[in-house]
Formats: C-alpha cells, sequence, structure tokens
C-alpha cells in the first residue's frame, strides 16, 4: 500500500506516492504517463521506499504552475527529496524523459543524488529531426486532444516482438494514462523535451554508481544511444533487455526489478 503526500514547489505542488521501508529509491515517470508506469516496481518495497511523484501537471500533480524546463522538473524532485528525505543522498531512477530529469538532478542537485539508474535514456540533445516531430504532435495535440498523442505514442513504446497476451493489458495502461493527461501539459513537456540542452559534457562531471537499462527492441532510444553513455561516465554499466522495447520496467519487471536489487545492494547505505 502506498500513501500519497504533497510536496510544495513552486508554483504549486506535487503529488508524491510513497511505498515501502528503507532507503528512498526516487522513480520519475516517462512522457507523458504518472507514476502508475511503476507499479510493476511494488516488490522493490521490501528493499527500498518508493518515492514516485507524478511530474508537475501529470498524474494528481494537476494545478501546478506550467512546465518551462527539464531542470523546472529537476529542481521540483529535488524539492520532494529533500522534503521526504532532509539531508539524504537518494538513488535516482528516471525512464526517458524522467531519465533527462534525473540527470538534471545528479548536475544542478548533486548533494541530493547517491546513485543513478537511467532506463530507455540518452544524454543528447534531440536531433533537428525530433525537434520538428515535437513540434508536429504538440501541433496535433492542440487540435485533437490527448487520444492522438495515445494513439500516435503507445504502438511506438512497446516490443514488437513481445507476446500479445502480456503486451496487451500494458499497452491499455499506457494508452489510459496518455488520455487521462492533461493536453496543456503535454504540449507543455513537448516544448521542454525539445528544448533541452545536450548533457554529454555536463555528465563528465557526475561521479556516481550509475546502471543503464535499455530494451533491445526500443525503437525511440536504441541501445546504441545508451552504449555511447560509459564513454562519458565510465563508471556507468549498461545491461540491455531482450523482448524489451522502451518500457522495460513494465515490459520485463522481474528482470529489470533484479537488476536494480542488484545494483542498491552494492551502494553502502542504499538497500
Amino acid at each position: 500500500m502506498s500513501q500519497k503526500i504533497h510536496v510544495a514547489v513552486r508554483g504549486g505542488s506535487i503529488a508524491v506516492h510513497v511505498a515501502g521501508d528503507g532507503p528512498p529509491l526516487v522513480c520519475i515517470h516517462g512522457f507523458p504517463l504518472d507514476h502508475r508506469m511503476w507499479a510493476f516496481q511494488e516488490p522493490l518495497a521490501d528493499v527500498a521506499t518508493l518515492v514516485m511523484p507524478d511530474l508537475r501537471g501529470f498524474g494528481e500533480s494537476l494545478g501546478a504552475a506550467p512546465i518551462e524546463s527539464i531542470r523546472q522538473l529537476a529542481d521540483d524532485c529535488a524539492a520532494v527529496i529533500r522534503a521526504i528525505a532532509p539531508g539524504e543522498r537518494v538513488v535516482v531512477c528516471g525512464l526517458s524523459m524522467g531519465g533527462y530529469v534525473a540527470e538534471h538532478l545528479a548536475v544542478h542537485h548533486p548533494e541530493v543524488v547517491r546513485g543513478l539508474i537511467l532506463v530507455d535514456t540518452r544524454i543528447e540533445a534531440d536531433t533537428d529531426a525530433a525537434r520538428a516531430g515535437r513540434r508536429d504532435l504538440a501541433t496535433r495535440v492542440a487540435r485533437v486532444g490527448s487520444r492522438i498523442a495515445a494513439e500516435a505514442m503507445v504502438p511506438k513504446l512497446l516490443a514488437p516482438t513481445s507476446d500479445q497476451r502480456r503486451r496487451l493489458p500494458i499497452a491499455e495502461s499506457l494508452h489510459r494514462m496518455i488520455l487521462e493527461a492533461d493536453p496543456a501539459t503535454i504540449q507543455q513537456a513537448l516544448a521542454a523535451l525539445a528544448d533541452r540542452p545536450d548533457m554529454t559534457e555536463a555528465m563528465r562531471a557526475v561521479h556516481v554508481p550509475t546502471l543503464l537499462v535499455v530494451g533491445e527492441e526500443d525503437s525511440i532510444t536504441p541501445p546504441e544511444a545508451m552504449r555511447s553513455i560509459p564513454k562519458v561516465m565510465p563508471q556507468a554499466s549498461l545491461a540491455v533487455l531482450p523482448g524489451c522495447g522502451h518500457m522495460t520496467p513494465m515490459e520485463d519487471p522481474e528482470a529489470f526489478n533484479r537488476l536494480v536489487r542488484g545494483f542498491l545492494s552494492g551502494i553502502p547505505g542504499a538497500s
């Protein structure tokens, strides 16, 4: 069972779902989802306190001021960490957009980060083509609503070769989360994603234990995109999970959770 708390941030408050007992593991969701994408990680509550914020404007964090940048979302998460674990450094896990937020946390708030788990994400900025794609999707969301984002994204989020009986409920869950997302927030997040800076040089200065996880069939962030990160962060280790697309924590939670347990066990004070 999780409990929900609200943490004040600039321009509003963030809803944070907390479950478990032990050192905090902050899990930051991807775009345009919310904390529910981490439901399959509930078994980790026996070794860590799962701290799952809804980023501003998403999930139950409606009403906060608009999203301005990935850095702003990282500042929000730093406020969450300081409220829940004052004076502590924690392990931060982020998927896709959540990974970008985790990177900014490590760079701009190093005093709260003990370790990183970067999942199906990258450290480079968007290409011109990716920016154009985000602008196009934002225009369609403004015209049609969240439904168009769900229809455009869900087929790309999951591995094409995954078993349909397993794939269908995950796809339905993702579709529901995106449908429930506020269209204005989706547009703001797309702009923030397109405008985010390249983090390659900044991440060279981050020296914390780092686990990289990517789905072998991820078409959004292919494994090649993450194989470049250990060249920048020699302390980082990479795991490629077969049969997974962009949503590895949902597609193969057993393997993902096993990786996280092993990683936490190797960090003093993290489990």
